[in-house]
């Protein structure tokens, strides 16, 4: 008889695959309306010298909503949509790469690192040139620019959107050429593969030490929704330094990674490594819980009709 205290973990062969990509894509899309505001202002945070414009998130969110409207927190958002093709390379690296693991290793401490750290190489090889605009994009502030590129307006006239996106990706080809579309990348690599890496054992591990805490019949998807923003919050912990490092090697055309954190030592000592973990964690939080339950949801809603039935919610 199945221990109803085990949170069981669905695998890649359990599912129906034409579901997973359909319900995951709607159910990306969703997320990233909701957590992309805090995903501009930590941009920013963490790009501004000291506390020249922004004294925190909070307050970052009054004056942008304040100067530039709603509209000013979703900067660059259509183009960070296509990111969407990374998340469902993500999970399919993920899923797939457990899959191989588990051939040699079956810990799941071990196949939850390798996975994570893969999915992250691979997504962020189709992320990076698309968060490098974005974040252009983002740093776009009314009348004025945070970054290195400025929009420019046509007679006075506010350019379309997609004119916007243009516009950036011309001066980025003009300045940098096509490399200038990867800067950052290995920042970027150095930042999202340990973070992947962490956050899935320790999603994992806070799981089974709620599950163990609390009554057999607690719903396993509270736990997971628990455990997500708990693993969230330590990777980001672990690795906001180098986000830090990644954001203004990007937006300020930096080529040295080294150079960029000797600068930012000796401008704003350790406390600038620091910038933007306080936005980053409040955008993983709802972000995580609603992502480990969509995820989990969905894993649950692609299982094969014949596996429904088999196991302990």
């Amino acid at each position: 008889m199945e221990d109803k205290r085990n949170i069981p973990i669905i695998e890649w062969e359990h599912l129906d695959k034409r579901k997973f990509y359909v319900f995951g894509i709607c159910m990306t899309m969703m997320i990233r309306v909701s957590v992309y505001p805090f995903t501009l202002i930590r941009t920013r945070l963490q790009v501004q010298k000291g506390k020249s414009l922004y004294n925190g998130t909070f307050d970052a969110f009054v004056k942008i909503l304040r100067t530039e409207g709603t509209a000013g927190l979703y900067r660059g958002f259509l183009v960070n949509t296509f990111t969407l093709i990374s998340g469902q390379c993500y999970v399919t690296t993920y899923e797939l790469t457990r899959k191989y693991v588990s051939r040699y290793n079956n810990n799941n401490a071990v196949k939850s690192l390798v996975a994570g750290g893969s999915a992250s190489l691979v997504a962020q090889s189709i992320t990076v040139p698309i968060d490098v605009v974005s974040q252009h994009l983002m740093m776009q502030r009314k009348g004025e620019s945070m970054g290195r590129f400025k929009v420019q307006n046509q007679d006075g006239k506010r350019m379309l959107v997609f004119g916007q996106t243009k516009d950036i990706i011309v001066q980025i080809f003009k300045a940098d050429g096509f490399r200038g579309f990867y800067r950052g990348y290995v920042a970027s690599l150095l930042t999202y593969i340990p973070n992947s890496a962490v956050w899935w054992p320790f999603y994992h591990f806070y799981a089974e030490q709620l599950s163990s805490l609390t009554p057999k019949d607690c719903p396993h998807l509270l736990l997971q929704a628990i455990s997500g923003p708990l693993a969230a919050a330590t990777a980001s912990t672990l690795t906001n330094p180098m986000d830090v490092i990644r954001a203004r090697v990007q937006v300020e055309g930096k080529s040295s990674i080294i150079l960029t954190f000797k600068q930012l030592m000796a401008e704003e000592g350790p406390w600038g490594l620091t910038k933007g973990l306080s936005a980053r964690i409040i955008s993983a939080t709802p972000s995580t819980i609603v992502i480990v339950v969509g995820y989990e949801t969905l894993k649950k809603l692609s299982l094969r009709p014949e596996l429904m039935d088999s196991r302990h919610w």
